[in-house]
């Protein structure tokens, strides 16, 4: 995975983090998501990043724990702010990179209103590492089910591109943009190989065509 200059090292990621917890929102490292920012809270969690390292990590809700409604889950994604536009309305229009995964050790107290934590990025320091080779095993499948994928929401993608990304980089794209379900796009930012985000991924494809198919015969 390529990164600008601009983006920190591992031994440069921050010791603390702000967390943005939203459902069936992940940001994979290398992959971008737009956000729409417009809560007080989180409109300060913006100004203090940008003051600082200008990241922050998206969390998803922990749909198993109903009874805890700020409970998320453990594993979330550290992203850094690459594009930034303020709105005459007062939101604050954004786009995230993703940098890298991590755990939460901890959480800490916070006078802003927004969540703060001490991240565990030492699990996932291979986000940082060059991919040598793109060769994984059952790329066929997975184009062949994005296809169907595609076909059967209507959704628009150009498909020359699709096919010229590599697999890694591939997978972590669609986890971040597809309307995949929230422990779909867990499971896929908590799967640690390359290989394994391929294969959860296919998966969770395999799963939304097949619902899709009954769907259109009933």
């Amino acid at each position: 995975m390529s990164y600008t200059p601009f983006m920190p090292g591992f031994d440069q990621l921050p010791g603390t983090l702000p967390i943005f917890p939203l459902p069936d929102a992940v940001v994979m490292p290398g992959s971008e998501l737009p956000l729409n920012i417009f809560e007080p809270r989180y409109l300060n969690m913006v100004a203090d990043a940008m003051s600082s390292h200008r990241m922050f990590g998206m969390m998803q809700p922990d749909p198993s724990k109903p009874d805890q409604p700020e409970a998320v889950y453990r594993t979330g994604c550290g992203g850094r702010i690459t594009a930034y536009q303020e709105t005459g309305d007062g939101r604050i229009e954004l786009v995230l990179t993703g940098i890298c995964r991590f755990d939460i050790r901890q959480e800490l107290a916070s006078t802003r209103g927004y969540r703060l934590v001490m991240p565990d990025w030492e699990p996932y320091r291979t986000d940082f590492e060059v991919t040598l080779t793109t060769a994984v095993e059952h790329r066929d499948r997975l184009i062949y089910l994005l296809k169907n994928y595609f076909n059967s929401t209507r959704l628009q993608t150009d498909w020359k591109t699709v096919l010229s990304i590599p697999p890694d980089r591939l997978v972590n794209t669609l986890t971040t943009l597809l309307p995949l379900g929230s422990r779909e796009k867990q499971a896929i930012l908590e799967a640690i190989s390359p290989q394994e985000r391929v294969d959860t991924l296919i998966s969770a494809l395999e799963m939304q065509v097949h619902e899709s198919h009954d769907t259109a015969r009933h």
